[in-house]
């Protein structure tokens, strides 16, 4: 039987704090906040073997707990992700 080992992250979408990982990306062609500049931390992950299988908005809270729905109909913006990979053990 197949074994598996799962990986979750947050990841956050902000040009300013992932420079390590946008330098083959052109971030001045970029917003501020957009997703694409995950896009080569999530290819280093993928590179050691870790397959994203699911990745949603998430808003974080001060104790790294996540909410799952806000009442009142009001709107939230986030430019963090909650990311979950899994690769073959």
């Amino acid at each position: 039987m197949e074994q598996w080992e799962y990986l979750i992250r947050i990841l956050e979408a902000d040009t300013r704090h992932m420079a390590e990982f946008t330098s083959d990306l052109d971030t001045n062609s970029q917003p501020i906040y957009s997703p694409e500049v995950l896009m080569p931390e999530l290819n280093r992950l993928g590179s050691k073997g870790w397959e994203l299988v699911n990745m949603q908005p998430a808003y974080v809270g001060n104790n790294s707990d996540i909410l799952m729905h806000e009442g009142g109909g009001s709107r939230r913006w986030t430019n963090k992700y909650l990311c979950v990979f899994k690769r073959r053990t």
